[in-house]
């Protein structure tokens, strides 16, 4: 997914294979039916141009995130507790601009993570 979601454009399995930095590499068969999976699961959108298939994420990598996130949460008895472990966790820095991006989202605001921040 990293090689789809940095590319702008609907991509080809050879450009994916290309930017793969695996050793041994892995073959061009293989990463297709990769991503053919990812098609069938609703990850990647596919476009027929000519003979070719192209490829482009479905959902981006912050909703994919997002995704994972939630699915998390869901598996904690306590969503409150988890949360707080997890805040632990963070870095003085990261801590900062969850409060600030809290703080904007119960105002109504919209704030964005500061630079730097991860």
């Amino acid at each position: 997914m990293d090689a789809v979601w940095v590319s702008d454009e609907p991509v080809r399995v050879r450009e994916v294979l290309e930017r793969l930095e695996r050793e041994p590499e892995p073959a061009y068969t293989t990463v297709q039916t990769v991503m053919d999976i990812l098609f069938r699961k609703g990850w990647l959108t596919r476009i027929k141009k000519g003979r070719v298939n192209l490829y482009a994420a479905a959902a981006s990598r912050q909703d994919y995130v997002n995704g994972l996130m939630d699915e998390a949460l869901s598996a904690a008895e306590d969503r409150t507790t988890a949360l707080v472990k997890f805040f632990e966790g963070m870095d003085p820095e990261e801590t900062a601009t969850l409060r600030r991006m809290l703080g904007a989202a119960k105002s109504g605001e919209t704030a964005e993570p500061q630079e730097g921040a991860r």
